[in-house]
């Protein structure tokens, strides 16, 4: 997958946002206690990773209802779909000067295109030492879904199956998408906003 960066500033991909509150102090305790100064960059983002991918419930697998769209809200509830888990992970990336971007595939929903497409998020890390950014999904593993932390082969939750209109975004946001926020904000019920209320497209 040939990734474009929305900015060639890599500073861009620090920022604190309103979502990426890494000063918040439940980020910062977490942070001290996910790492450790001896950790190199690789290290710190594998364990960020498996922390956010195993540690915070999908809301749709655990048929939660509460709808969380902040890292310390994520955080503090241990739920979220995926939008709100790529929001956790690059907040606690981008607290170590990691920079850690937001990407997009669209797919089907289910299991068949009548049932409807939703947006997909995930994560794009730069490895300083690798010279390379590298999508990670910390989605959260289950039957059928088998993401792993590599900085060679991609190993994601989901591959878009093109023959069903399904596809991969190539550009790494600074920032979630606006569509994906909006659709947090507006809704109280992770499950309806889940079969409904989704984004299609960006």
């Amino acid at each position: 997958m040939y990734l474009i960066c929305e900015s060639d500033n890599s500073e861009e991909y620090l920022l604190e946002l309103n979502e990426i509150n890494y000063s918040n102090p439940l980020i910062k305790s977490k942070v001290d206690e996910l790492f450790n100064p001896s950790q190199s960059e690789i290290e710190k983002a594998e364990v960020a990773f498996e922390f956010v991918r195993d540690e915070i419930s999908h809301s749709w697998d655990i048929q939660g209802k509460r709808v969380t769209c902040k890292a310390s809200d994520v955080l503090t509830y241990k739920e979220g779909i995926c939008y709100a888990k790529s929001h956790l992970l690059a907040s606690l990336l981008r607290s170590q000067g990691i920079p850690t971007g937001f990407c997009y595939q669209r797919l089907m929903l289910f299991d068949t295109p009548e049932k409807g497409y939703c947006i997909h998020a995930l994560n794009a890390v730069f490895f300083k030492a690798l010279n390379k950014w590298q999508r990670l999904d910390a989605r959260g593993n289950k039957k059928g879904i088998e993401a792993q932390f590599s900085i060679d082969k991609e190993k994601l939750a989901f591959t878009p199956q093109e023959k069903f209109d399904e596809k991969d975004y190539p550009i790494i946001y600074r920032e979630p998408h606006p569509k994906t926020i909006a659709v947090l904000k507006e809704q109280t019920d992770v499950l309806e906003m889940y079969k409904y209320h989704l984004p299609e497209s960006l």
